[in-house]
């Protein structure tokens, strides 16, 4: 009787390892019919936005916005072979027309700047161009027009009082002057007026300080701005 009891017992423990494993296998495979539901069920539109991210080398940052090192890296050497390419034209412009006395070529990262003494446009305290200015901003349109970059032409003056019946401050009179130079531009260079702008600063933006008569003639310019085509974009 032991021993049959013996083989009873055997047999018990067999048929339970065999139901262990059933019930295993019926859990892993209801596990994976529940994972492939899942992805049936996934947005195929945000699966497709997601690989066309991976193969393009584009990442999400954390506010949903797309960003490419590569991109941004390749704008930006772009926009300073742009502005280069810019400066050199403008400079060998000026040079080959040896007008280096009254025009000074500067860049910065807004573009490249013509910067004109104002006594080279204007008599002292006026806005209206002397006739010996018509030469320079002859050519000086020839030179706006080779380009198609927008333009502004900015009115800068010193901090000397000024109160007359046309110019109440120096603001009015620099942006007189800026507006007399566009309408040259327009009217006698032929510019699109689209592509002009004037601004008056007046003694706003000093380039020294005013201590002193040379410095105050400094500060008295024309800036005619050509403006890079990268900033243009933003």
């Amino acid at each position: 009787m032991a021993r049959k009891r013996r083989n009873l017992n055997k047999v018990e423990v067999r048929e339970n390892q065999w139901f262990t494993t059933f019930s295993s296998t019926i859990t892993a495979l209801l596990i994976f019919f529940v994972i492939l539901y899942a992805f049936s069920t996934m947005d195929q539109g945000k699966i497709e936005t997601a690989s066309k991210k991976v193969l393009s080398g584009k990442s999400t940052s954390g506010n949903g916005q797309s960003t490419s090192a590569l991109d941004n890296t390749k704008e930006s050497l772009n926009a300073k072979a742009n502005l280069n390419a810019l400066y050199e034209n403008a400079n060998n412009f000026i040079e080959e027309n040896k007008l280096g006395a009254s025009v000074e070529v500067l860049k910065d990262d807004s573009g490249v700047l013509l910067q004109l003494r104002d006594s080279t446009l204007f008599e002292t305290g006026k806005a209206d161009l002397i006739p010996e200015s018509k030469s320079l901003m002859e050519k000086l349109s020839k030179l706006l027009k080779s380009v198609p970059n927008n333009i502004i032409v900015e009115g800068h003056t010193d901090n000397a009082p000024i109160n007359t019946y046309r110019f109440q401050s120096n603001w009015d009179l620099s942006a007189s002057r800026a507006v007399n130079v566009v309408k040259f531009f327009i009217d006698q260079g032929n510019i699109n007026s689209t592509r002009l702008t004037a601004s008056g600063y007046g003694d706003a933006k000093p380039l020294v300080d005013n201590s002193t008569p040379e410095n105050r003639a400094k500060n008295r310019r024309i800036n005619i701005l050509i403006v890079a085509t990268e900033r243009e974009k933003k």
